[in-house]
């Protein structure tokens, strides 16, 4: 059932079967997607007639590919179950795929075929997560710097002090699991917290589509987009373009509510005891307004009448693949 609007949610995801997932319209709607952003040009290949649809044809997709267009088509109706590696890897440089949509093309592919669904469904466990005294003190520790962890879902599952400070707008709003997902696409007062909304909206929806293609078992992942698809039209439509993420460093923009303008670099690394979950840590320039601000939040979040109690982090963490 579906929290926006009491009816049964869109099924957001793929289905899985006995052997591996069925995961085909999945598999046909991203290559066409990359196939249409290629054109001969960037290609290095002539024009030759009149063109009907925007990028490349599957002929020649199989021509850079080197692989007959009777394959490609194939592969292209989404039957990737048992496709090499050297294909696969043909089939990404005719596409000029970046690092991460190559990775979701494997990801797919071995989804397809089960290859990896038993080592990554082994060990996964719907009991609560919680992090280890130890990673709470090392949370802890970090005083001035904001510091998270996450998993692929997008759930907020801990933070230090000031972690919790900057993202306080979500965590006043979350009705049960804190989720970046949810917060971005149905609170309100996310398009005041980020600026750049549709920068935030964009690698929020393409994290997620990573997640699905590493994780297609994972049926709370299923109900999440299956709620935002029925709640939020600006998701689904970003659902539907296949675009997929690397969420590992750069800078963000937040306006908090209490000391504005944040410009922030962030770091993300994957925890290596805990697979599928990353640790994420900000910091501002030095000198800059930004490390004024974070200095000001550090303040604020230490008053508990500004505060209130800290909100309860700790909710069932999604097992995934450890590199990704």
């Amino acid at each position: 059932m579906e929290r926006c609007t009491g009816r049964e949610s869109h099924r957001g995801l793929i289905e899985p079967t006995v052997v591996g997932v069925d995961n085909r319209e999945e598999v046909r709607e991203f290559l066409v997607s990359r196939r249409a952003r290629i054109s001969p040009q960037q290609a290095g290949l002539p024009i030759v007639g009149q063109r009907r649809v925007p990028g490349l044809r599957r002929n020649e997709v199989a021509t850079l590919a080197g692989v007959s267009i009777e394959y490609y088509s194939r592969l292209e109706r989404g039957q990737l179950a048992g496709v090499s590696a050297g294909v696969l890897d043909a089939i990404a440089r005719a596409l000029q795929l970046d690092v991460a949509e190559r990775e979701h093309l494997f990801d797919l592919a071995q989804a397809a075929d089960g290859s990896s669904l038993l080592t990554r469904r082994r060990g996964r466990s719907e009991a609560v997560w919680t992090p280890q005294p130890g990673l709470q003190w090392i949370l802890d520790a970090m005083r001035d710097a904001p510091a998270i962890i996450g998993n692929g879902r997008a759930d907020l599952l801990a933070a230090n002090h000031l972690g919790r400070a900057l993202y306080s707008d979500m965590l006043a709003g979350a009705a049960g699991k804190p989720n970046f997902a949810r917060f971005t696409f149905l609170d309100p007062a996310a398009h005041r917290f980020y600026p750049d909304w549709d920068f935030f909206a964009d690698i929020t929806v393409a994290n997620l589509r990573t997640e699905a293609g590493r994780n297609p078992h994972d049926k709370q992942l299923h109900e999440l987009v299956g709620e935002l698809s029925t709640c939020s039209p600006e998701f689904r439509s970003r659902w539907s373009a296949h675009d997929v993420r690397l969420h590992t460093s750069g800078t963000k923009h937040f306006r908090h509510s209490v000391v504005g303008d944040l410009v922030l670099a962030y770091e993300t690394v994957d925890l290596r005891n805990d697979a599928g979950l990353a640790l994420t840590i900000y910091a501002a320039e030095p000198g800059s307004a930004s490390e004024h601000g974070l200095k000001l939040l550090a303040s604020w979040a230490a008053e508990p009448v500004n505060t209130g109690e800290r909100p309860d982090l700790a909710i069932p963490a999604t097992e995934a693949n450890p590199e990704a």
